[in-house]
């Protein structure tokens, strides 16, 4: 009998380190991420968009498909949020190194008057050849900002004569599987940025 229950008993402790093997990396995998900026997870904002991008061709969040999604109010007369913002982004893909492939940066123009296509183009390619500038007209420009609760407004500007755009200068993220899951406030720098879409590719 005492034979008996020793067998058992090794049988079942080898049982157990199996399953202890075979299923530690799988738990491991879905510890929650740990963000450093805001997790908006399950927001009623912020849907899906259609604008053009630089080169004339109409992009929808689906046609991201696979890849985080990194989205930024602005224009390109900015003279401060948005350069700083926009370098941010680029030293943080950077940071991510060949993970950076895996994420799209997208500059949305609210100044669709002043921002065409060529003047995008050349605006976000000085950050990142991979970053993309999308626009819309004035009236589908207004819809999108209020979708993701996204604030500006057109002012003049007395010395120069040309407008300047008081805007809200938060940047949106999105996962892999395009739901949007992060806001990150202009205080931040690259290093959070850089940190919490690694979190999010991690978990697909």
């Amino acid at each position: 009998m005492v034979v008996v229950h020793s067998k058992l008993n090794a049988a079942v402790k080898t049982a157990a380190l199996v399953l202890l093997v075979f299923f530690l990396p799988a738990c491991s995998n879905t510890a929650p991420p740990k963000f450093l900026s805001t997790d908006i997870t399950g927001a009623n904002f912020g849907g899906d968009f259609k604008l053009s991008d630089q080169s004339g061709n109409v992009r929808t969040l689906a046609d991201f498909k696979g890849k985080a999604v990194v989205l930024f109010f602005g224009y390109t007369n900015c003279p401060d949020a948005c350069p700083t913002t926009m370098a941010n982004i680029a030293a943080a893909m950077r940071k991510l190194g060949p993970d950076a492939k895996r994420v799209q940066v997208l500059f949305v123009s609210v100044d669709p008057e002043r921002d065409t296509p060529e003047v995008l183009k050349q605006y976000v390619s000085g950050f990142d050849p991979a970053f993309l500038g999308l626009s819309g007209d004035v009236e589908t420009t207004k819809k999108i900002a209020s979708d993701f609760k996204a604030f500006y407004q057109t002012k003049a500007a007395a010395k120069t004569g040309h407008h300047d755009i008081d805007h809200s200068t938060g940047t949106y993220i999105y996962d892999t599987k395009g739901h949007l899951r992060l806001y990150v406030t202009n205080e931040n720098g690259a290093d959070v940025f850089a940190h919490d879409i690694a979190e999010l590719l991690k978990v697909g």
